[in-house]
């Protein structure tokens, strides 16, 4: 049986911190298996953060298409990052395992209705493998992962921050600090290996306490101290990793920035036929 994470969003907000935190660390990747990860050459043979991240990215564009919540992707890349911290997979068989997670987390959070055959998740992702080959791994990755996949994910965490924050913001407040934008930041930190270490909870505050920062609203610094000393979070922590989610989010402003600047130059390229150009050096 599949082990579950109750609902408790009916319970007051301190309940539902304590019920998260108590569970969180059951549900992290091993540390020393990331640890392995983190350490391989890239050589073909061995699982890369650099694979890992790219496994991510393409479980976001699949989740972008068909319009799934983020819980569900959040959702996969708990269960991949667990997955691959216990079993050391070749890198020919990660997308395999990506998608089975990704399909474990559909069926887990997804509404019946919404939950694509196999076969057409396969098509769509461009993979070549089976059913029967994603059946197979999907039974691996219950079996090592004992079953246990309703995680408490940073997005549960961030969330339920964001909740209790609100409750001591003003008008202005409550309309600066915009959940989805949370999210999408979230989701931009999925796709870095260096996120997979550090617990939900620390991560969640980090992107929480880095908007706070960023859109200057102070009144309510008390009240993310006040999250901290409740998540037991160290000051030393929370500003090590809000660093590294602000470089996390430049880095990929600068990557979206490059490759719309390389599309519009290939755009304007594309737009110059051989006749104009042909023209315009006649005419000089």
């Amino acid at each position: 049986m599949i082990d579950t994470v109750p609902g408790a969003e009916s319970l007051p907000y301190a309940v539902q911190l304590k019920t998260l935190l108590e569970q969180e660390t059951r549900y992290q990747p091993k540390l020393c298996g990331l640890r392995i990860i983190e350490s391989a050459q890239e050589n073909g043979l061995r699982m890369t953060p650099r694979l890992r991240d790219f496994e991510v990215k393409d479980l976001l564009s699949l989740t972008r298409f068909f319009g799934f919540n983020a819980e569900t992707f959040s959702l996969a890349v708990n269960l991949l990052d667990r997955f691959l911290a216990v079993m050391k997979i070749q890198p020919k068989h990660l997308s395999c395992v990506g998608l089975c997670c990704f399909y474990i987390a559909i069926k887990s959070l997804e509404e019946e209705k919404n939950v694509p055959l196999a076969n057409d998740l396969i098509r769509i992702s461009q993979n070549r493998f089976t059913v029967s080959d994603m059946m197979r791994m999907e039974k691996i990755i219950l079996e090592k992962l004992y079953w246990k996949v309703r995680a408490p994910t940073a997005l549960h965490f961030l969330r339920l921050f964001h909740a209790m924050i609100l409750q001591q913001s003003d008008a202005e407040g409550k309309k600066n600090l915009n959940i989805e934008r949370l999210e999408a930041q979230l989701k931009a930190c999925h796709c870095s290996f260096a996120f997979s270490k550090m617990k939900p909870s620390l991560l969640a505050l980090a992107i929480l306490a880095l908007e706070i920062q960023e859109q200057g609203l102070c009144e309510l610094t008390e009240a993310q101290q006040t999250l901290q000393l409740q998540a037991n979070i160290k000051s030393g922590d929370l500003v090590c990793v809000r660093e590294l989610v602000a470089k996390c989010l430049v880095e990929g402003c600068m990557l979206k920035f490059l490759k719309r600047k390389r599309c519009y130059f290939r755009n304007e390229e594309c737009s110059q036929s051989p006749t104009t150009t042909k023209i315009k050096i006649l005419s000089s």
